[in-house]
C-alpha cells in the first residue's frame, strides 16, 4: 500500500473554504444589501447543491477527499460571480446521473498529479547506486542445452591428439594417442526438488609408440528432496570405471595391462536447521570390484581377493555464528568387509575405522567459500598381525576469487588407504591440489594446476612415495559452442627405495558443446 502523501495543514483549497465560511457568518450581522444578498444567495445555493448530492465527496479537514482533488467553488463566491452553466448542470444532475465522470470534479485543480494517484510513487530508501553489472565472459556462458521433457541436457565432446613420454628408471616409453573426452549434465527443471545427473568418460587409442591406454567412465546422480520444517534430504548413486595406474602402490609390477576397477556407490543424507543449529546425518556405501591383471606373456593374475564392500556413517552439528561463519563438529564410523576372509598372502584385511574432526564453514559469496577441519582418524584390522593405523587429519576445500575473472581452488585431504603388500596394513595419503583459472581475455582462459601427494607407510617395510604434478593449458572460446584447447603437463614420482619415475604429456584439441 502506498504511503499517504504529507501536506501542509493550510493548503490553498482549505484557505479558500475558510474565507467563504467567514464571509457567510459576517453577512448574517450586516443589513441586507441587494448586491450583497445576491452574492451570498448564490454562494449558499452553490454550497447546498454540492452537499445535497449523494455522490458528492465529503471534504476532510485538510480539504482533500481521499487523496483526490475537487473543484474549488470559493473562487466564484468570493468574486460575487454566479457559477457557470456547466457547473450548474453538473451539480443539478449529480443526484440522478449515474454516469457522472468523477474527473470533471478535478478540473482546474491547483494540486499536483501525484495527489490524485492512489498508488503514489515511493521514494528510494537510500541514495545508493544500482550495483555494477559484472563483466560477462564467453567461457562462463552456458549453452542452451537440449530440453527433454522437464530436464535440460548439456553435453560436450572433446577430441584431442596427444603425445606422452614416460621414464621409469632406465625404461623409457613414448606414444602418440587420440583421446576422446565426453561430458554431460542432465538437470531437472522442477518447481520443487531437483535431480542432477553428471557423467564423463575418457577413451584413448594409441596411434604410434607403446604405452598403456587409460580409459575411464564416471556417472553420478543426486536427488534433492525439499522437505517441510527446513529439512533437505539427498539420495545419491553412482558408478565409476577406471584402469589402475602403473604408479599406484598396489599395481602389479611389469604388467602389460593393469586391473580394471569398478566402483558402485550409494548414499543418503538428511540436513535440518534447528534455529542457530544445523544437523546432518549421512550414510555412504561403496562396492569395489577388481578384474584380472595381464602380464606381458599373457598370464592373467586374479585380484578377486581385493573385492570389498565398505560403509560409513557420519553426523555433523554446526552452530551458526552468522550466515557466513558456521563452526562444526563431525564424527564418523566405518566398516570394510572383503569378499574373501583372507587375501592371497593369508591376511584378514576386513576392519573398522573411526574418525572425528572440528572445523568451520565459510561462505563469503563469490570471494571465499568452503570449509577447513582438523581431526583424528584410526583404522583397525581383523588380523592381529596387521597393526592399526592412527593419524591426525587436515581437510580443507576452499574456493577463493581474489579479483574478477580469477578463481583459486585449494584442496587438502588426509585418508587411510589399504595395502596389498604382505604384512603391511596400509598407508596414510596426504593430498594437496591447487587450480588457478584466469581470464586473459573475454574469450581466452588460462588454467594452471599443481599438486603434491605423500604416501606414508607408518609400519615401515615399504618405501614412502611423493608425487608432484604440474600442468597448464589455454582454452580459446571460438564461440559458445566450440572451444580450442591446449595442455602441457608433468608428473614426478620419488621413492625412498627404488627408482624415480617421470612423465611428460602435451596435446591440442577441439571441444564441441551443446
Amino acid at each position: 500500500m502506498a504511503k499517504e502523501r504529507e501536506t501542509s495543514s493550510l493548503t490553498p483549497l482549505c484557505a479558500a473554504r475558510f474565507a467563504v465560511s467567514s464571509f457567510a457568518c459576517f453577512a448574517l450581522f450586516l443589513p441586507p444589501h441587494p448586491s450583497f444578498a445576491q452574492s451570498a444567495q448564490n454562494s449558499t445555493a452553490s454550497g447546498t447543491s454540492y452537499s445535497s448530492s449523494p455522490n458528492a465527496q465529503q471534504l476532510p479537514d485538510d480539504g482533500a477527499a481521499d487523496g483526490s482533488d475537487i473543484a474549488n467553488p470559493s473562487a466564484d463566491a468570493m468574486s460575487g460571480t454566479p457559477p457557470s452553466s456547466n457547473q450548474q448542470a453538473g451539480t443539478t444532475t449529480a443526484n440522478g446521473a449515474a454516469d457522472q465522470d468523477p474527473s470533471s470534479e478535478t478540473t482546474g485543480s491547483i494540486l499536483d498529479e501525484d495527489i490524485r494517484r492512489l498508488n503514489t510513487r515511493e521514494p528510494a530508501i537510500d541514495d545508493r547506486r544500482a550495483p555494477r553489472k559484472p563483466e560477462e565472459y564467453l567461457s562462463d556462458q552456458e549453452t542452451p542445452g537440449i530440453r527433454i521433457g522437464t530436464f535440460v541436457l548439456r553435453p560436450s565432446v572433446t577430441q584431442s591428439i596427444n603425445t606422452e613420454t614416460t621414464k621409469d628408471g632406465e625404461t623409457k616409453e613414448t606414444r602418440a594417442f587420440l583421446q576422446t573426452d565426453a561430458h554431460a549434465t542432465l538437470a531437472s527443471d522442477w518447481a520443487l526438488h531437483q535431480l542432477i545427473v553428471t557423467s564423463e568418460g575418457t577413451w584413448q587409442r594409441n596411434v604410434s609408440g607403446t604405452g598403456e591406454e587409460q580409459p575411464a567412465f564416471d556417472i553420478d546422480g543426486d536427488l534433492r528432496l525439499d522437505l517441510p520444517d527446513d529439512t533437505v534430504a539427498h539420495i545419491k548413486g553412482g558408478y565409476r570405471f577406471y584402469r589402475e595406474d602403473t604408479d599406484d602402490p598396489d599395481a602389479i609390477a611389469d604388467a602389460e595391462q593393469q586391473s580394471n576397477v569398478q566402483e558402485f556407490s550409494a548414499g543418503a543424507s538428511v540436513e535440518r536447521d534447528f534455529g542457530i543449529l544445523r544437523g546432518t546425518a549421512a550414510l555412504d556405501l561403496t562396492r569395489t570390484i577388481y578384474s584380472d591383471a595381464v602380464l606381458s606373456n599373457g598370464t592373467r593374475i586374479s585380484l578377486s581377493d581385493r573385492d570389498q564392500t565398505s560403509g560409513t556413517f557420519r553426523t555433523r552439528v554446526g552452530y551458526e555464528l552468522s550466515p557466513a561463519l558456521i563452526p562444526f563438529v563431525e564424527a564418523s564410523v566405518g566398516k570394510t568387509v572383503y569378499d574373501e576372509s583372507r587375501d592371497s598372502a593369508g591376511f584378514a584385511r576386513s576392519g573398522n575405522s573411526y574418525g572425528a574432526k572440528a572445523g568451520v564453514e565459510v561462505d563469503l559469496g563469490e570471494k571465499l567459500k568452503g570449509e577447513v577441519g582438523l581431526g583424528y582418524e584410526t583404522a583397525t584390522f581383523d588380523d592381529s598381525r596387521l597393526d592399526s593405523i592412527d593419524t591426525a587429519t587436515v581437510d580443507a576445500n576452499l574456493l577463493w576469487s581474489p579479483l574478477r575473472g580469477t578463481d583459486v581452488l585449494f584442496d587438502l585431504s588426509t585418508s587411510i588407504q589399504p595395502s596389498t603388500t604382505a604384512g603391511q596394513s596400509g598407508y596414510i595419503s596426504h593430498v594437496l591440489t591447487t587450480a588457478v583459472t584466469h581470464q586473459l581475455r573475454d574469450n581466452l582462459q588460462a588454467t594452471v594446476l599443481g599438486g603434491v601427494t605423500l604416501r606414508d607407510y607408518p609400519s615401515g617395510g615399504s618405501s614412502d612415495e611423493t608425487v608432484y604434478t604440474a600442468s597448464g593449458g589455454l582454452t580459446w572460446n571460438i564461440n559458445r559452442y566450440l572451444d580450442f584447447t591446449t595442455t602441457l603437463g608433468y608428473e614426478l614420482t620419488t621413492r625412498d627405495v627404488g627408482a624415480d619415475s617421470q612423465q611428460w604429456r602435451a596435446g591440442v584439441g577441439l571441444k564441441l558443446k551443446r
